[in-house]
């Protein structure tokens, strides 16, 4: 029943947070069905309007190398709009400058026969498609000459062109038609996809060809439209690169157009130098291209011509609406929309993750909860349980056979429960308790008392054994409680961690970028990754002159005095391509260092310690200093020492509580192994921020410090990990100074002076004796003593740890260069 009930609470608890779930996805689905069905809509009419066009499209006055590629294209990305795309290619057939419509319709037919074919065997795929479009356009137009009378080399050279262009435009079509199918998943495209998108919108134009509006020459126009779209987005590369494909592209469709090809470059190229304006600029730059080369490559009534073309396509371009621009400069790699897309879908990623690991936690701690909670409410009913038990075994097997059991049990129920209680507790206080013990008030009410006692020291030998197992099970549990609900703490913490969103420092890296700069220094990037106080983190990419060292000298006190907070090198890692140029990674630099020195010997000389020490920083601004003593000598005490060493040190690591990690580490040497294997566990942790210092002595010796001519002894009372199931962990907390000394030992150190001696006192007078400061010196000074002390006879494992707290000093001192602001933080979103 309890069982149940932990389940029907868990499922009742998840049961709103899914409900309230599923009525926000439903909503939420229903808005995206309507957005996605509307941009379905206006892609589909987009996808068979350039269809029709493409079926339009001419190149060289003869070739018609692109609807058929466009249609083999779409057959395998929108297969459900494939009649209405090929009706409209057909539409636009009809309506070329020169009639193909016979040698399109056949080709379509014989492409989709291929197809069905290749399909039969089950091996289509979208890589087969320039190949089915090549032999396709090949076979229809080689037909179409044989049956003629004029086939000669030159049709027979213009067929494999044509056919060859097919094939390449389809592998063109391939990278670009996704865009507007809605089938790419993010809006990260390659320099070559968009130079393959400009290709295709190129090739639209052509279908446009001949098309006239006054004065005005429909392919210019979209041309220099287009030109304006890209030298908004991209910046001049691409106003550029948009200007040659499509001038190229337009000359091949109208030999007459060939000038518009460096027209186009230089417009282009001029509209995206003033990118960083606004659109004004970008059409004044190209209003400026063009002029400036209709003058010199065509006559007067071509420069009014082209003003007038240029004038309309900045009338398109002025009423084009911000969201088209928007969108198109996501898929334009080096953009800020396109960098904000990739972050907005990192922080989906990142959301989701930190909402698992949320549920994961929230998890763990109903587990504890229930595990609490089982432990609490079996505590009362099972002891009242418990020795209901035991008075019903004592009165069936002493009381059953008694002939006066209906006059003690039914008439005097009361009285006699009472005196049974009675005689339980005499025997709870007194094990041993005889025949002879018995109350005589006990002796007139029972004729068989002798029978009752007896049973009731066998009963309640078998109560004790089951209430100690009992007791086990509920300490475990009460212990796995604990581990759950430190689990679950870990969790939560990473799922913060994980949620708190990218900030874009960009001003902040510019801001250190000019001052380093105006130094000399050539600094090739500069990442700055957080900027929290007491957590800086910035990653600098500079060129390295050997020898000089700026980092330390130049770099980290200028980067203090930016900050506002003392920042030192972390990390330094060469180029290995040979180049001069190295990574530095700066942070916070902690405002304590800590020099740590060991010395140790094994009994005997032996090459196997039974203890083992630990000197390592948490990462969490702490520094661990650990020594621990392993049972017996030799292999197996350092293995065992080892063991409880690593396994201390990777759950403080994680974030788990020092208490809970003692716990922790206690039942897996119990679990660990059959045998009577403990360890001892002496471990200060080192605040590097404020040097306070918090001591962890699991069944280890008394530790010093040594502060001056003073030594101040560290002592706790709590047993060895791996002996009991259920430790006491006291943890003490004092705070170190600068200059202070940290001894720890093991017990062959400590008990070195003998028996008859006061260990605590001598200890401290060899401690006050030693000079020197260095942690390593102070370790050899202090074991080299022992030795002496024994005639240089090892009888025990001798292990010391010394480690020396100090302020920390800055190598270069913190500078002001004119001109140079205090760096503001920005405040951390969570």
């Amino acid at each position: 029943m309890q069982r149940r009930s932990i389940g029907v609470v868990l499922s009742d608890g998840w049961a709103g947070v899914w409900h309230k779930a599923k009525v926000g996805a439903s909503r939420s689905a229903v808005e995206n069905r309507w957005v996605q069905a509307f941009v379905a809509k206006k892609w589909t009419f987009l996808l068979i309007l350039m269809g029709f066009l493409l079926g339009r499209a001419m190149i060289l006055e003869q070739l018609s190398p692109f609807a058929l590629a466009f249609l083999a294209v779409i057959y395998f990305t929108r297969k459900d709009i494939l009649h209405w795309v090929g009706i409209a290619a057909f539409a636009g057939s009809l309506l070329a400058v020169n009639a193909h419509t016979g040698y399109l319709v056949t080709e379509m037919l014989v492409f989709l026969l291929l197809q069905k074919a290749i399909e039969k065997f089950e091996r289509s795929d979208i890589s087969l498609a320039p190949l089915l479009v090549f032999a396709s356009t090949f076979l229809v137009q080689l037909f179409a000459q044989l049956v003629g009378i004029n086939f000669t080399w030159y049709s027979l050279m213009m067929i494999t062109v044509e056919a060859l262009l097919s094939l390449v435009l389809t592998m063109i079509f391939v990278q670009a038609i996704p865009v507007f199918t809605l089938t790419r998943k993010n809006y990260h495209l390659k320099h070559e996809e968009i130079i393959c998108l400009i290709i295709l919108l190129a090739s639209v134009m052509t279908g446009t060809v001949g098309w006239v509006a006054g004065p005005v020459t429909v392919e210019h126009v979209l041309s220099r439209y287009l030109i304006l779209l890209f030298a908004l987005v991209g910046g001049a590369p691409f106003g550029a690169s948009v200007g040659v494909i499509t001038g190229l592209i337009l000359s091949l469709a109208n030999s007459n157009a060939v000038y518009q090809m460096s027209l186009l470059a230089f417009s282009g190229m001029l509209a995206g130098l003033l990118k960083e304006g606004n659109r004004l600029l970008v059409a004044f730059g190209m209003l400026l291209g063009s002029s400036i080369l209709s003058f010199y490559l065509g006559s007067s009534a071509d420069v009014i011509h082209s003003t007038w073309e240029s004038l309309a396509a900045v009338v398109l371009f002025l009423l084009t609406p911000r969201s088209l621009i928007v969108m198109l400069a996501k898929y334009v790699p080096g953009t800020q929309e396109n960098l904000k897309s990739q972050q907005d879908y990192a922080k989906r990623v990142r959301d989701v993750t930190a909402g698992r690991v949320e549920q994961f936690s929230e998890v763990f701690r109903q587990l504890s909860r229930s595990f609490k909670q089982l432990t609490t409410d079996d505590s009362v009913t099972r002891r009242e349980e418990d020795v209901g038990h035991f008075m019903d075994a004592v009165a069936s097997k002493a009381c059953e056979s008694c002939w006066k059991k209906s006059q003690c049990w039914d008439q005097r129920f009361y009285q006699t429960y009472t005196y049974m209680t009675d005689m339980m507790t005499q025997i709870e206080e007194k094990e041993t308790m005889t025949k002879k013990q018995i109350p005589p008030e006990w002796k007139k009410v029972c004729i068989r008392t002798d029978q009752v006692l007896d049973v009731m020291k066998q009963q309640y030998g078998l109560y004790k054994n089951d209430l100690h197992w009992k007791k086990q099970i509920m300490d475990s549990r009460h212990l796995v409680a604990e581990q759950l609900s430190g689990v679950s703490q870990v969790m939560e913490d990473l799922a913060k961690e994980i949620k708190r969103e990218g900030q874009e420092l960009f001003l902040q890296e510019e801001q250190i970028r000019n001052a380093l700069e105006e130094l000399g220094l050539s600094i090739h990037s500069i990442d700055v990754i957080s900027l929290d106080e007491g957590n800086v983190e910035i990653e600098i990419i500079h060129q390295y002159t050997k020898g000089f060292d700026e980092c330390r000298k130049i770099i980290a006190p200028m980067l203090s005095e930016i900050i506002g907070e003392n920042v030192a090198v972390m990390r330094e890692e060469m180029h290995p391509r040979g180049e001069g140029y190295s990574t530095v990674v700066f942070g916070s630099a902690k405002e304590y260092e800590v020099a740590t020195g060991v010395a140790g010997a094994a009994k005997g000389g032996d090459l196997f310690s039974g203890d083992s020490f630990s000197t390592v920083e948490l990462g969490n601004g702490k520094y661990a200093v650990a020594l621990s003593d392993g049972m017996g000598n030799g292999e197996r005490a350092n293995a065992e020492s080892q063991t409880a060493l690593n396994i201390l040190q990777q759950l403080l690591q994680s974030g788990m509580d020092e208490k809970l990690a003692i716990k922790s580490l206690n039942s897996v040497l119990m679990l660990r192994s059959s045998d009577e294997m403990y360890a001892t566990v002496d471990m200060a942790l080192i605040d590097m921020y404020n040097a306070n210092t918090t001591f962890m002595k699991i069944g280890s010796m008394p530790s010093f410090i040594k502060r001056g001519s003073e030594v101040i002894p560290i002592t706790a009372n709590n047993l060895p990990v791996g002996i009991l199931n259920e430790i006491e962990v006291d943890l003490v907390s004092i705070p170190l100074q600068h200059g202070d000394i940290l001894v720890m030992m093991t017990d062959g150190i400590y008990d070195a002076p003998g028996h008859a001696v006061n260990k605590e006192l001598w200890m401290k007078r060899m401690i006050q004796e030693i000079d020197t400061t260095a942690p390593q010196d102070f370790a050899d000074c202090l074991l080299e003593r022992i030795f002496r002390h024994h005639h240089g006879e090892i009888q025990d494992d001798m292990t010391v740890v010394v480690a020396r707290v100090e302020k920390r000093q800055p190598e270069w001192a913190t500078f002001r260069w004119p001109g140079i602001t205090r760096m503001e933080r920005p405040k951390t979103v969570s």
